[in-house]
């Protein structure tokens, strides 16, 4: 594993919107009754910020900046 793994701007931001996902997800089904909808919502928030990711490596933003 190279020293940078994981600390580029393309990763950051894929896994902050990832979280998010997961955030927006989690309160759907807390809610009463649970609202499919929206954790649906989350469930695409969440794959998104793995598609981001893969086009901002292709856009260069998956190297370290010094």
């Amino acid at each position: 594993m190279s020293a940078s793994h994981g600390n580029t701007p393309a990763a950051w931001i894929a896994v902050a919107v990832g979280l998010l996902g997961f955030l927006i997800g989690s309160v759907a089904m807390m809610l009463d009754p649970i609202s499919w909808f929206v954790f649906w919502i989350g469930v695409a928030v969440t794959v998104g910020g793995g598609l981001l990711f893969i086009v901002l490596s292709k856009l260069g933003f998956n190297v370290e900046s010094h």
